[in-house]
């Protein structure tokens, strides 16, 4: 056994494959069913179920917590930006030094094992190959892959084609199609599979552009799953329309309404933000708030009257219910209803690729979302899964201990 962050994981014979789907809801996937044959027969024989996310429901806090078998308060990543403020600096948290857990994927590799990892952002790479030697690329990156830091010095040539771009749906098909591909050609006992949500963000379950890329993503998932492996895919968070009855972003600029209340020094850091902001705009259903701590009921009570904000937590009672980091997030957490978005003032914001739609992620509503397995599970483990209790971080546990070889 293998034993990380207090969880043990037992190797096994075959290789192990763990797929996020990056806002991957089930009505994605129920949309798609009559497109997705080889999902559809690995569901059937294996296992499948719903799951919760870590809350907030973002890319690298849910994608960390999978791959270190654990929740935020563990491994340190409740975001993509948090605030220092002991340096007075809003900061971004996409180095490894910010990780304070080991994940599977190391921990395999220091026990003797083969190991790889293929996100689509480069910038979740990063935490996924902190402290193990061996293959890890992005598909945004891919050309620039090299073998002294990752591992692999031609991946264009291993998938037999160029990498889309990163706005391009085919950048998540490339993602599972390389993974595919390296199975081919290499002797793994563990790989990761991360890929992106821009279809998500830009079009709803059942829409024609959604089902293609289904239908693209089931191709290779069939190839994956051809290849005598143990398979699991979950994902990351939902997705859900954040928009009035015109089609605009249905945004509550929080950090303005607090400073026009007479909280000036409120600072709101919005941790879904990162360098993609096609995808959303930095506009999501979380946030935090660092205010002064004589401040803290007050601001909690104007942002009670605000449309919209269905929930508003202290940072000890966020900390608890959400197993976060303390120190890594506001004196308030606030949790947007399922069809608005938080955001810090108008200025902050370029709205411009979401103005005539914006789909996203971050809160309550986009936490539930689907486990599958390519065969059956032990009883213990199929009672889990049917029990809704289950997290996506248990993925690792499920696959090495789980599924029934």
């Amino acid at each position: 056994m293998i034993n990380v962050n207090n969880r043990s994981y037992r190797p096994r014979d075959k290789t192990i494959v763990g797929v996020c789907i990056d806002g991957c809801a089930q009505d994605y996937l129920d949309a798609a069913a009559d497109v997705m044959p080889n999902l559809r027969a690995i569901a059937a024989r294996g296992a499948s179920g719903l799951v919760d996310t870590v809350i907030p429901s973002f890319t690298n806090p849910n994608n960390v917590a999978i791959v270190t078998g654990a929740p935020p308060a563990v491994n340190g990543i409740p975001g993509n930006f948090y605030y220092d403020t002991a340096a007075d600096e809003e900061v971004l948290m996409n180095d490894p030094r910010f990780l304070r857990a080991p994940t599977i994927l190391a921990a395999f590799h220091t026990a003797g094992h083969q190991v790889a990892a293929v996100t689509t952002k480069d910038k979740l790479r990063l935490f996924l190959s902190q402290g193990w030697l061996g293959i890890n690329f992005s598909v945004e990156k891919a050309r620039e892959a090299t073998a002294d830091e990752h591992h692999i010095a031609d991946v264009i040539g291993l998938v037999g084609r160029d990498n889309p771009g990163i706005y391009d749906p085919e950048a998540s098909v490339y993602c599972l199609e390389a993974g595919a591909r390296l199975l081919e050609h290499h002797d793994l006992d563990l790989l990761y599979l991360s890929t992106t949500d821009f279809v998500q963000h830009k079009w709803a379950p059942g829409a024609p552009e959604a089902n293609a890329f289904y239908a693209r993503l089931d191709r290779f998932i069939g190839e994956l799953d051809a290849q005598d492996i143990l398979l699991g895919l979950t994902a990351d968070h939902g997705m859900n329309a954040k928009t009035n009855a015109d089609g605009s972003p249905k945004v509550q600029f929080i950090e303005t309404i607090l400073v026009q209340e007479g909280i000036a020094e409120a600072r709101v850091i919005l941790p879904i933000t990162d360098p993609y902001v096609v995808h959303h705009g930095a506009l999501g259903s979380y946030a935090t708030i660092y205010v002064e701590a004589d401040h803290v009921e007050a601001a909690a009570a104007i942002l009670r009257t605000v449309p919209g904000i269905e929930k508003i937590l202290s940072r000890d009672e966020a900390a608890a219910t959400y197993q976060l980091p303390p120190d890594r997030i506001g004196e308030l957490v606030v949790l947007a209803d399922r069809d608005t978005v938080l955001g810090r003032t108008p200025d902050w914001h370029d709205l411009a690729d979401v103005a005539a739609g914006l789909r996203s992620h971050g809160g309550l509503h986009e936490g539930v979302v689907p486990m599958i397995f390519n065969r059956p599970l032990r009883d213990d483990y199929a009672a889990q899964l049917a029990s809704g209790q289950a997290r996506n971080w248990d993925l690792f546990d499920f696959l090495c201990n789980g599924v029934v070889d």
